[in-house]
């Protein structure tokens, strides 16, 4: 749901949170289920956890709980308000939900005794919480916020210093675990981005057409009335006929997509429709300027 499209203030604040909540709970069940039992070591502050665990005997979600508490901290004297109340939500609900699973479902090993399929679970899980949570703008806090201060602060790269960092991680885990840990967080640094990037474009995905057609009243009407979105037409000639026609271009979402395939096949089915995939639109509606 594109929190955009709602003019209520109010109702839209409900709408982030609670995608944001749910984002924040998606992530915590990859993080916690499958990525601390098999001690995956990728990814900020939840793949260092994993490495100082083993190394100090800290419980990794009271690691977690205490490095995100200290980086708000750090993000309050650096950035002030900048930080941002969305941060500072995301956050402390991940350190509060991870050490809250911790006290009341301890776990004792790993759920499964495949570690591949425990991975897969573990990059994508928090891959789609991390997707819909920039998709919103706002984010789980940890890394993110050094990102802000060194943004902030500095003229350093702030996507190579975060690479850094999670290199860092898996690089540990390969003196700390061995070379199966190491490998297998490896794959999960390299997969982390790919899923983030490849979730975040179907969240936005949409579809736009160009409709040539010879009566365009109809088909604009269910545009605007039945499917609550605009059109831009204008006139141009077949080059083979030299008849006079009208294309109507108009982005839409998936699902309205499909209704006006289908309502255009049914009012006017010798029509010419060009249908192609975009997911980066700005403007009223899609995503803000």
């Amino acid at each position: 749901m594109a929190t955009q499209q709602i003019e209520d203030p109010v109702k839209r604040k409900i709408v982030e949170y609670a995608l944001i909540t749910v984002s924040i709970w998606i992530m915590v069940v990859g993080i916690y289920f499958f990525k601390f039992p098999n001690n995956f070591s990728f990814g900020g502050v939840t793949g260092f956890s994993s490495v100082v665990s083993r190394l100090t005997g800290m419980n990794a979600s009271d690691f977690t709980f205490v490095v995100n508490t200290g980086l708000l901290v750090l993000g309050f004297l650096f950035l002030g308000t900048d930080v941002g109340i969305k941060t500072v939500y995301s956050s402390m609900l991940m350190s509060f939900s991870l050490s809250a699973l911790d006290r009341f479902i301890p776990m004792a090993g790993t759920i499964t005794d495949q570690p591949m399929l425990e991975l897969i679970f573990a990059i994508f899980l928090p891959a789609i919480g991390s997707a819909i949570l920039f998709n919103i703008g706002a984010s789980s806090g940890g890394t993110d916020i050094i990102a802000m201060i060194l943004k902030a602060h500095s003229s350093m790269n702030i996507g190579t210093a975060l690479l850094v960092v999670d290199i860092t991680s898996v690089v540990m885990s390969f003196f700390v675990f061995g070379p199966t840990t190491g490998l297998y967080s490896s794959l999960g640094l390299m997969a982390k981005s790919l899923v983030i990037d490849g979730v975040i474009e179907n969240i936005n995905l949409c579809k736009c057409f160009n409709i040539i057609c010879d009566n365009p009243d109809p088909i604009c009407d269910f545009i605007i009335e039945d499917l609550n979105r605009s059109a831009t037409i204008y006139k141009a000639q077949g080059a083979f006929s030299h008849h006079s026609k009208t294309v109507i271009m108009t982005t839409m979402k998936r699902s309205q997509a499909v209704r006006l395939r289908n309502y255009i096949k049914k009012v006017e089915p010798t029509a010419f429709i060009l249908i192609s995939n975009s997911s980066e639109i700005i403007g009223k509606g899609f995503l803000s300027n």
